[in-house]
Parts: C-alpha cells; structure tokens; sequence
C-alpha cells in the first residue's frame, strides 16, 4: 500500500526544488543563449535540469526507484557527449549547483532517464506510477512568462496526487501575469483532501487552502487560455463565450498554471478545444502529463475537468489521453452550461 502523504512531501521538494532551478536558467536566458549560439538552449537546459533533480529527489526521498513517466530522456544529450561536445550538459549540471551540489554528468544523465523510458504505463496494471512535465510552458518560459512544473501520481487511470510549481505566477491576483513574482506559487492536491497554496519556495509551509466558487449571477465570464493558439481554437472559444453570457478580458497564460488559476476563481473557464493534428491524421491527442497535476489541482478544488464530450479524462491509455479530445474546466454549473454549447456548436465532432 503506497504511503500518499509521504509520497505528497516527496513531490512537493521535487517540485520547489525544480522550480529553484528553473528560475535559476530563466534568470540567465541571455547568458546560455550566448554560450550555445541557440534561443532555445535555455530551455532544454532547464528541462532536463528540471527532470533530472525531480527524479532524483523522488528517489532519493522516496527510497526506491521510481516509475516516472517524463517527457524528456538523455539519449541526445550522451550523444552529444560522446561527439565530445558538453555544452548542454555541463550547463544542466551547473544550474543544479544550489540544489543539488554533488551532481555530476553521469549521475544527472542517468537521473534524466529515470522519466525517459520508452515503455508506457500499463493500462491494464493496478500499479501507480509518477508522470511529470519538467517545464510546462516552453514558449512562456522563453518569454520570461508563466510556465509550470508538473508533477503527478496516477493510479487507475486517475490522478491520485498533484504537485503543480508555478514559478512566476503570484498569489496576487492584481500582479500582471508577465510580471514574474519572486517567490511563485505551488499546489498541492491529493484525492478527496483537497488543496492548498503555498509559496514554491518554501515546500514544508502549511499552504492555504484553495475552494472554487460558482461565479455570481450575471457577471462577465473571464476566459483563461493561452497566450498563442498552438493547441486551442481561440475562435472556436470565442463563439462558446458568446452562448455562455457576457465575456470579460480573457486571461491569456501559457502552461498548466491555467488550471490553478481557475481553481482559485481568477479566471472561470478554461477551454482547451480540439484541433486538428498537423499531419492531417486527425485531432491532435494530449500527453498525460501536460494535465495530471492541473486536473487534480483543479477537481480538488471544486471545479469539474472533463473532455469536449463531458468525459473524465483517463490516464490509463500510456502516454497521451488517447480516450479523449480536448479539456473543458470550470466551476460545475457554468462547465454543464458550456459542455451544452460545445455539442450544439458541433466542436470536436
């Protein structure tokens, strides 16, 4: 039998300690810019630093090996290696420096791996497993925005626990979004008790506890969706919007921070509507781990997290929600109100 709330404090120093490091590499976007001649350098340096240090500190808390389903492996990265070039690797160890100062590149490589294996959950297995997206947000966090450390235990095809770091996002609703905080925000939800707000820097504090509201009668309804437009139709939101009642200014940020600020009633929906694949083949199919730890977050708080169709979203299918199409999030009355718009409207169909 799993051990949940040691397992809940394991999680919650993987991710303040990611988030750490994170910000760590976005203070220094210019400086890894230069030293690799590449824009995005900073983060794939931060992803796998973020990766490796949650591997390890689960590891190293939990006292076993995990199963951790990432996005990232170190295949790459040991090749670039063996060519001779250390680039990425030496500046992915660097960053852990204030975390986790006895990492070497071996020891970090083989801590990338723990989230990169090939192999998928077994759907048919009683048996949990972690996912995580080690940052959540790639373009947000390139543009000094808001993005997110993610990470969740699943069991049954249902997130059972869900640590979500949302370093640049602050616990003042009146701070601009692209007004990084200092500190940032984490959530930390486990099934049935709930979740609370605390600082991401400060993992063991007692956290403040987040409960979602139904909006009032009458008021505008504020839209949270992402800043571009890449896994969403914004006109397809638009023309759900107009059918619920009168929008207000959309909140546009990129991540899984977009259910934490649903949860904690700074924005009322969230829609994240199908579109269709770039290759053609169909609708584009989420990963787990881009909503493990947001739907918990969010559920917990009291707001419903389904599909387009009003599915629960199952996490049993490995490693993208092959069940499903597309994310609806709000408080209960106005996510029934808006899955009714969705079907007339005929979206995801």
């Amino acid at each position: 039998m799993a051990d949940l709330t040691k397992m809940l404090k394991a999680a919650r120093e993987a991710v303040s300690r990611a988030s750490s490091v994170c910000r760590e590499v976005q203070r220094e976007l210019e400086s890894v810019q230069s030293l690799t001649k590449d824009d995005r350098s900073p983060v794939t340096v931060a992803d796998f630093a973020s990766q490796a240090v949650v591997a390890a500190t689960l590891s190293e808390l939990l006292g076993h090996r995990i199963t951790l389903i990432g996005e990232e492996d170190a295949d790459e990265l040991r090749q670039q290696v063996a060519n001779g070039n250390t680039t990425i690797i030496d500046a992915v160890v660097k960053s852990l420096a204030s975390v986790w100062p006895d990492a070497t590149r071996d020891i970090v490589l083989d801590a990338i791996d723990l989230g990169g294996s090939e192999s998928d959950p077994d759907a048919g297995s009683t048996h949990g497993f972690w996912t995580l997206d080690p940052i959540d947000g790639t373009k947000g966090f390139l543009r000094r925005g808001q993005y997110a450390v993610s990470l969740a235990w699943v069991e049954n095809g249902s997130p059972i626990l869900g640590v979500l770091g949302c370093p640049n996002l602050s616990s003042d609703f009146q701070r601009p979004f692209d007004d990084p905080d200092p500190h940032g925000v984490m959530y930390v939800a486990m099934a049935g008790d709930g979740v609370v707000e605390l600082p991401a820097d400060q993992p063991n504090a007692h956290g403040v506890a987040v409960e979602r509201l139904e909006p009032a009668e009458g008021e505008p309804i504020r839209m949270c969706e992402s800043v571009e437009s890449g896994h969403t139709s914004h006109d397809d939101s638009e023309r759900i919007l107009e059918k619920l009642g009168e929008p207000a200014e959309p909140a546009r940020l990129d991540s899984q921070a977009k259910y934490a600020v649903v949860a904690r009633g700074q924005a009322d929906l969230y829609l994240r509507l199908p579109k269709k694949a770039k290759d053609g083949s169909g609708y584009y199919v989420e990963k787990i781990w881009d909503h493990a730890a947001g739907a918990i977050v969010a559920k917990e708080a009291g707001v419903a997290v389904t599909d387009v169709f009003g599915h629960e979203l199952d996490f049993s299918h490995g490693r993208r929600l092959e069940q499903n199409r597309g994310v609806v999030a709000a408080p209960v009355k106005l996510h029934g109100a808006a899955i009714g718009v969705i079907e007339h409207l005929g979206i995801g169909r």
